[in-house]
């Protein structure tokens, strides 16, 4: 029987990327009809990034996990074949505001896509959570986590002199899922850039994911020509990561290569982490990640982050944590940040 901790977490995971669109990992999909789910979170603490010499106390939103909201639905159409769709928006439980930012749209920022299911697997047209940024959420113990996830900071976040170009969702998107043939499963994705005249203004990235038993492996690679600033016009960024549960703990490595073209700016980054269970709904976390740069234009030095919390599942749907997190930029003064914070499941 599995232990409340583990049966919470894993439904966590699950919601999380069956919402992603994953149906060749997770099946995303009930009975015919419309569903209604989310997650809600928000946390308090004091902030202090490695490039801020003040400190600020806030009531953030997200946390462990951005929040949002969202509905999906499915028609069987005989033979195997359904007709599948999801609108999914974020929101900010701090302010009540939409999107993550204002820089999000007013509408469905998290994914909004269509298509159909059946034994080919998954087609599906439109906003899409980034399967780079879902695999890499395998493969660290902080999941998404755009506030606490030293991997995920590093890559995603500009105030954390972000690696990874572009965003975690991809717009104007066709995504293929292929069937999960035992626990191997694959990911296709590839967005116009809808520039008149320059067809090669785009994104592309395949993505393959191995979970069998107590073994996650990922490796991703993707190309990212539309959200590329002058005088870089395309980076290729790799991720290869692996997740194993040996009981006592589950423990985390990955490691990830971005280069720019044209400015030759290179980054790699590795990331070592663990999840310890040590009361019967709570589990330890750790993290460490370093990120070198390798700019002829710039001496760029090394940037480490690290980050140790506590998780505790009060039920299924509901846990509350405590994080601590490290950062430090070469050259730089040291920064660190203290935070409590909630989840909900709906």
């Amino acid at each position: 029987m599995c232990s409340p901790h583990r049966t919470a977490a894993g439904r966590l995971v699950a919601v999380l990327f069956a919402s992603a669109g994953l149906a060749g990992t997770l099946d995303a999909h009930a009975a015919d009809g419309v569903q209604l789910y989310g997650l809600i979170g928000s946390y308090v603490g004091s902030m202090k990034r490695s490039d801020n010499v003040n400190r600020a106390t806030v009531v953030g939103s997200g946390g462990l996990t951005t929040s949002w909201w969202g509905v999906r639905g499915s028609e069987d159409l005989g033979d195997g074949m359904k007709a599948v769709f999801q609108l999914e928006q974020f929101f900010q439980p701090d302010t009540g505001g939409a999107g993550r930012s204002a820089a999000d749209p007013t509408g469905f920022s998290r994914s909004a896509w269509v298509g159909l299911a059946g034994r080919f697997g998954q087609v599906t047209l439109g906003r899409h959570t980034s399967p780079y940024y879902v695999s890499m959420q395998m493969v660290n113990p902080f999941g998404a986590s755009v506030v606490f996830s030293p991997l995920v900071v590093q890559s995603y976040v500009a105030a954390f002199g972000n690696t990874v170009i572009g965003d975690t969702v991809w717009n104007n998107a066709i995504q293929y899922v292929a069937p999960t043939i035992d626990g191997l499963a694959a990911t296709l994705i590839y967005a116009p850039g809808e520039v008149a005249g320059k067809s090669s203004v785009n994104n592309a990235g395949i993505h393959v994911r191995y979970v069998r038993d107590r073994l996650v492996a990922v490796f991703s690679a993707q190309r990212v020509r539309t959200a590329a600033v002058a005088p870089s016009t395309e980076q290729t960024a790799y991720l290869a990561g692996v997740a194993h549960d040996a009981g006592w703990a589950k423990l985390y490595a990955s490691a990830q290569a971005t280069d720019n073209a044209v400015t030759n700016v290179r980054s790699r980054t590795w990331q070592l982490g663990t999840s310890v269970p040590v009361t019967k709904g709570g589990s330890i976390l750790a993290s460490w990640a370093r990120t070198t740069v390798d700019n002829p234009a710039a001496h760029v030095g090394t940037h480490d982050t690290g980050a140790l919390g506590y998780d505790h599942y009060l039920s299924r749907r509901t846990d509350v944590y405590a994080t601590y997190l490290y950062d430090h930029v070469a050259g730089r003064v040291k920064g660190n940040s203290v935070a409590v914070g909630i989840r909900h499941l709906f």
